[in-house]
């Protein structure tokens, strides 16, 4: 490993290349942004990644005229260079990104990631991403990245010895943080029906955001429950600290927290650093079905942009604009489903935040389907609980239409009668 400047570091990349970018709180700015200086001497650079925090200058003017956004995951910062002439989105499940660059589909020039200091064996931590990482950067013919004291040293997969990395940077600035989403009344109406779907002994799995923390805070009094997930957020420090999550009903891996990637507080990352109650996993790992699958009870909580009166869920698209993507949707909810005892939920509140429904008769026109009638078992809105699973079209439109808006439940029954009797 070689520690230089940051126009040094970036000098590896050329023109044509396919870059690389480590994601979530872990995304290595201050190197993006040096690339980006470079956009001037360099043409047709294609950027692959999941979500990534910061600005992404690549995606703006006047830089991505020089790059170009070839997308796993779809987060704002990119949302707009995704669906416009200068980048795409890959469809795609988490638990299989590994093998577009193991297979050599999308083979890694370089990959620029950030990294805690070495340990005395000189192994760096890669922190709270491994996700994707991981076989990013065994592939990739370059590697860079910016070695940062604020990155924690996570237990797990997730390590890099210093002679795997070509170049490096010296930096000493906080990593991403998000605060926790505050939780209105609706969601915690939603969280103490979800809550009540969960049995002691369950393995959970939940994402970021108000919903997953309202169902955190109706399980203080739950007993024995495992977190197996792709995404580790601070909702779940509280049960730890209660002894509420102690993950001894577990199969896979009995007594530890299992991850991919964290995203979070100082306090969380604080948490995280040197922890071994805490196993940082490749997603290939995570989110392998025939994995999530042998542990019990197995929760899955998601959510959706729409589900229409069959129960197809849309959860990456709003219409045909690509808003997010497929993501581990599908590898927990199948998994869930596998599972002796387990629940795959999809929690949402009935409306938008301009009263749409997000229960609709069909999906917009250009929607994709994330997650396939036959895989929903369970949705959830403010208004109960509509378990679909063994019901046929009918039965599943009446149930959707009980947990719908009130104010949209008459336009929906017009509509059920219309599909169904014509």
């Amino acid at each position: 490993m070689k520690i230089v400047s940051k126009a040094e570091a970036v000098s590896c990349i050329k023109s044509g290349n396919r870059v690389f970018i480590q994601g979530a709180a872990m995304t290595p700015n201050a190197l993006v942004d040096a690339m980006c200086d470079r956009y001037q001497e360099l043409s047709d650079v294609e950027i692959v990644s999941i979500h990534t925090e910061g600005n992404a200058k690549y995606a703006h003017e006047p830089y991505h005229e020089s790059f170009k956004m070839n997308s796993c995951f779809v987060g704002q910062n990119v949302r707009r260079v995704v669906n416009s002439t200068q980048g795409d989105y890959i469809p795609i499940f988490l638990s299989e990104i590994h093998l577009l660059f193991r297979q050599g589909i999308l083979p890694i020039d370089v990959a620029i990631v950030q990294v805690s200091p070495p340990d005395k064996h000189g192994y760096c931590s890669l922190g709270v991403s491994v996700d994707v990482v991981l076989p990013a950067i065994e592939t990739a013919k370059k590697v860079i990245a910016q070695i940062n004291p604020s990155v924690p040293r996570t237990h797990g997969d997730g390590i890099i010895h210093i002679k795997n990395i070509d170049y490096a940077i010296e930096i000493d600035t906080p990593i991403h943080i998000h605060g926790v989403a505050l939780v209105s009344p609706v969601e915690a109406k939603i969280g103490k029906h979800v809550a009540g779907l969960i049995e002691d002994g369950a393995t959970l799995q939940m994402g970021i955001g108000s919903i997953p923390n309202a169902v955190l805070d109706n399980l203080g009094n739950h007993k024995h429950l495992g977190i197996h997930t792709e995404m580790f957020t601070d909702g779940i420090l509280p049960l730890i600290e209660k002894g509420v999550v102690t993950g001894e009903k577990k199969k896979v891996k009995t007594g530890k927290v299992v991850t991919c990637f964290s995203v979070g507080s100082q306090k969380l990352y604080d948490f995280l650093d040197d922890n071994p109650l805490v196993h940082f996993k490749e997603a290939a790992y995570t989110n392998d079905t025939s994995i999530i699958r042998r542990n019990p009870k197995v929760t899955a909580i998601n959510s959706a942009i729409e589900i229409d009166l069959t129960g197809q869920v849309c959860a990456d698209t709003i219409g045909n604009r690509q808003y997010s993507g497929v993501g581990g949707q599908m590898d927990f909810i199948r998994g869930a489903s596998l599972s002796k005892g387990g629940k795959p939920i999809f929690a949402m509140p009935s409306v938008t935040a301009k009263g749409i429904s997000k229960i609709t008769p069909y999906l917009k026109q250009g929607a994709g389907v994330t997650t396939t009638r036959a895989h929903v078992h369970y949705v959830v809105t403010e208004y109960g609980v509509a378990h679909l699973f063994g019901k046929n079209l009918k039965e599943r439109a009446k149930a959707l239409i009980q947990i719908a808006h009130p104010d949209h439940r008459e336009a929906l029954e017009k509509a059920t009668f219309e599909r169904f009797n014509n």
